[in-house]
């Protein structure tokens, strides 16, 4: 009895794993014992075992190694032990892909699953399968089919799913054994039903006409199956899109009529096919929530998980339908499968109504202790949403997530609260103050660097436009003091752009910053005495841009100076040129396992297609050394079922535009050939080259660029350029595309006409400075033009929002300080507008907005450099 006890120390470690610490070679060397006579079952079995989970756990065997192996395995069919032989089974498939002459085990699988040992037969079929190719599918046919119809259940199982596997050797497989696998659907197994139902959609589903005749018989029939029946469902759903009204009405039916199902597994199916079917309302979807309901209910986890599951996606597109659910849902706070409870609370938090919203954080407030990180990251996001449903929440909402903040938690989960806080307080100027409060609170116990700096990043730029910017400086100056290097040096750039924005505070800041010039670290040290440097020179206003200097696209900067080094270099760089660099977050689905992502520089849309132009060499002298400074989006030239398919975008230089035609020939029995699209050059302008592509066969894009010069009357820039298609066509083979004879016919067809317009020469550059009022006394100061108008907006404009949205579309600039957004209910806004015009001239943009009986007027003024872009604008907006 004493060989059985266990020791104490092995009871808590759970046993232990006996495998952990096996070695390749060893094993290996272990596998000759295959070869003695007789066999040693269980010594080989445990051998064996040995060399699966080698396997399993992705060692690396080589083909000689595997070959070996593989042939001393074979010696073990002599053994009629029954655990040694499915073992044997388990090896060959797991060895066939790396071993080489595999094929020599045909002979006795193929006995094995035609013999009586029905323990054998099952293993055997999946085995020989597995080293079937095309050519031995024949000999294996007759025993294939029939297996698939055996009166064994274990059996026809594995031939109909091996039959499944075989299509990828040959796909016509299915189709050659569907009547057995019909004869085998109307078994009283449940697998054997299922998999001979997979078979046959295998075999069917190239053919629409087919699968919908599958389909209604065996909905009439109703499977026994439940694992048939939900796979039925599905086939149904993806019918459902491209069935006739009665067809897909009937379909229909059956997924409801599936409510009814004695199983849940199947009234489940139904309910989650219902509320993911396209076409599906509020109304439609509520049979299938009432289901899911009743499912919060049930006292297995696996059904309210699945319905709770399900219920958390329909609410972000049907939250009204999912309202009824809420006291269920409610009741799943405190359930025990931790789960469970995070999907009930994230449901509720997006369909819960304002008024509910306070309750709903006391609940969360007992509950988010007890969960993981990545079930809090799923908390946060939900409770991101419902600070957008629900703005005047913002303060409740916020108090919630810094007490968030001050637990315990991984950089993903804190960095998910911050970006929370960020979005929240860049949807609600209200919530300005209170957020940077919050994060101010959190900095100082913060031990994620990379978050700190981000912090204060930001208080850098909303800090000195707050109602009392001398509060944050104690916060800030005690990174300082206090943080690694890194954290050090933005806090020393966050105080200068304080100084540099609030004039009171710059004395006190200028002490500050001269005490870090004596700081340990040389990035700090190089920081203070550069801004200590600019900012004494407090009479200038230009210091807040050399404080706060734009994010510049790094590719472009490369590629701009190195264009600049081999040039004769006899101007100065221009640096205006550059455009801004973008950063991008990435949406983030709220699902269980969200991770949150930073924001992260990416290539700009001009920089992608300056690297495709780049390579055009015909391009080359005109786009050489110079800087794109906007690509228009995508123009149709063509409706989408024209033969001919032609897009336009416009690439923007300094002086020249260049038009990128793509093309595509939807025609089969045709050729095209010299493929160009000729415009009528507009008053002004100038063709420089036109490059043409060389052939276009079927259905293959293909690109011809046109180059224009700009006008120098810049009145004149706006123009539309009537367009046509012109090539020559060559009638062709549709199946092969040779072109039937040498000549062809000239041929031409009409496009649509191309409009240049003002965005497509203007470059957006709103953060190129976040004070947009140090901006205009700059410009001023600079002797700016500065011009003005009233317009009385058109009719179609009705409200602050869409003449909001029109005019910076309109125009081309981008929005400074967030004055893109218009708080609901409000009757006069300002909408700050920054740019740069072709060339480098700076635009400034004031407009004044009032609404008044669904009638917009607005005062506009403009200042740049260029009096003749300002006259330009204004009179584009007349």
């Amino acid at each position: 009895m004493n060989a059985f006890k266990r020791d104490k120390k092995e009871e808590e470690d759970g046993g232990g794993n006996p495998f952990q610490n096996l070695e390749k070679t060893t094993v290996l060397q272990e596998a000759r014992i295959f070869n003695d006579t007789p066999v040693n079952p269980r010594k080989c079995a445990h051998i064996l075992t040995k060399i699966l989970y080698l396997i399993n756990q992705g060692e690396q065997l080589g083909t000689t190694e595997a070959t070996d192996a593989f042939f001393a395995m074979t010696k073990l069919f002599q053994s009629r032990d029954v655990i040694l032989r499915r073992l044997v089974y388990l090896g060959i498939k797991e060895l066939s892909s790396l071993a080489e002459d595999v094929i020599i085990v045909t002979s006795s699988l193929t006995k094995d699953m035609t013999g009586k040992e029905d323990l054998y037969r099952a293993a055997a079929i999946r085995a020989l399968c597995t080293i079937t190719d095309a050519g031995m599918l024949t000999a294996i046919e007759r025993y294939m089919k029939q297996a698939i119809v055996d009166r064994s259940a274990a059996v026809s199982s594995a031939a109909l799913v091996s039959s499944l596997h075989l299509t990828a050797i040959s796909g016509d497989v299915a189709r050659r054994w569907a009547n057995e696998a019909q004869e085998a659907l109307n078994s009283n197994n449940v697998m054997v039903q299922y998999h001979a139902l997979g078979v046959l959609y295998q075999a069917r589903k190239s053919d629409k006409h087919a699968v919908i005749k599958l389909v209604l018989k065996l909905m009439r029939s109703s499977p026994k199956s439940p694992y048939a029946a939900c796979m039925l469902i599905r086939m149904a759903c993806k019918l459902l899109d491209e069935a006739d009204k009665n067809v897909a009405s009937e379909l229909l039916g059956f997924i409801e009529a599936c409510f009814r199902h004695k199983s849940e597994m199947v009234v489940y199916e139904a309910a989650h096919a219902l509320v993911n079917l396209g076409q599906s309302g509020a109304r439609e979807i509520t049979p299938a929530i009432s289901v899911l309901q009743l499912f919060c209910s049930s006292p297995k986890p696996a059904l309210r998980f699945a319905a709770v599951r399900t219920l958390n996606k329909v609410a972000m597109t049907h939250p009204t339908a999912v309202t009824a659910c809420n006291l269920d849902l409610e009741n799943l706070i405190t359930d025990s499968n931790r789960s469970i409870a995070t999907l009930a609370i994230t449901t509720l938090l997006k369909t819960g109504a304002e008024s509910s919203v306070d309750r709903l954080m006391k609940q969360i407030a007992t509950f988010v202790s007890e969960i993981s990180d990545e079930f809090k990251v799923v908390v946060v996001q939900a409770i991101r949403a419902l600070c957008q449903k629900f703005p005047r929440k913002h303060a409740v909402l916020m108090n919630f997530l810094s007490a968030m903040l001050r637990d315990e938690g991984g950089l993903e989960y804190k960095a998910a609260i911050a970006d929370t806080i960020i979005a929240v307080m860049e949807g609600n100027a209200e919530a300005k103050e209170a957020g940077l409060a919050h994060l101010c609170e959190f900095i100082e116990d913060c031990e994620h660097t990379s978050l700190a700096v981000r912090i204060l990043h930001l208080l850098g730029q909303e800090g000195p436009t707050s109602k009392q910017p001398s509060r944050y400086i104690r916060f800030i100056y005690n990174r300082v003091i206090l943080e690694s290097a890194s954290v050090r040096a933005a806090a020393v750039t966050a105080l200068a752009r304080f100084a540099a924005a609030c004039p009171p505070l710059l004395p006190n800041i200028l002490v500050l910053l001269s005490r870090c010039q004596l700081d340990s670290d040389d990035e700090v040290r190089d920081r203070a005495a550069y801004y200590c440097t600019i900012l004494q020179q407090k009479s200038d206003p230009t210091i807040l841009p050399l404080v706060q200097p734009p994010l510049l696209s790094v590719p472009s900067l490369e590629r701009a100076l190195r264009n600049y080094i081999k040039s004769s270099m006899d101007e100065p760089f221009d640096i205006s040129q550059i455009p801004a660099a973008q950063t991008v977050e990435e949406p983030q689905p709220i699902e269980i396992h969200t991770t949150v992502k930073q924001q992260q520089n990416r290539l700009t849309r001009e920089e992608s297609f300056m690297e495709k132009l780049s390579q055009v060499s015909h391009l080359q002298p005109f786009i050489n050394n110079l800087t794109l400074i906007k690509s228009s989006p995508v123009f149709e030239l063509t409706e989408s079922e024209t033969e001919y398919n032609v897009k336009c975008i416009k690439h923007t230089f300094s002086e020249y535009l260049v038009l990128q035609f793509d093309c595509v020939n939807t025609l089969c029995d045709q050729l095209l050939e010299d493929v160009k699209v000729s415009i009528e050059v507009p008053e002004g302008y100038e063709i420089m080259r036109e490059i043409p592509c060389a052939r276009l066969p079927y259905n293959e894009p293909g690109t011809t660029y046109t180059v224009l010069k700009y006008p120098e009357d810049v009145q004149a820039s706006i123009a539309t350029i009537p367009t046509t298609l012109r090539f020559m066509a060559r009638d062709c083979d549709p199946v092969t595309g040779v072109p039937d004879a040498d000549q062809g016919y000239n041929d031409e067809y009409m496009l649509e006409d191309l409009e240049v317009t003002l965005a497509d020469q203007m470059q957006g550059s709103a953060n190129r400075g976040t004070d947009f009022g140090s901006l205009w006394e700059v410009a001023t100061s600079k002797g700016f033009s500065k011009m003005e108008e009233t317009f009385a907006l058109g009719a179609n404009v009705t409200s602050l929002e869409g003449a909001v949205q029109s005019l910076t579309g309109f125009l081309g600039l981008d929005a400074a300080e967030r004055t893109d957004r218009v708080a609901a209910g409000t009757v006069a806004h300002t909408l700050l507008l920054c740019g740069v015009f072709r060339g480098g001239k700076e635009i400034l943009a004031r407009a004044r907005l009032a609404l008044t009986d669904s009638q917009v007027t607005m005062q506009l003024t403009v200042l740049c450099q260029d009096s003749e872009v300002a006259e330009l604008i204004l009179s584009s907006v007349c």
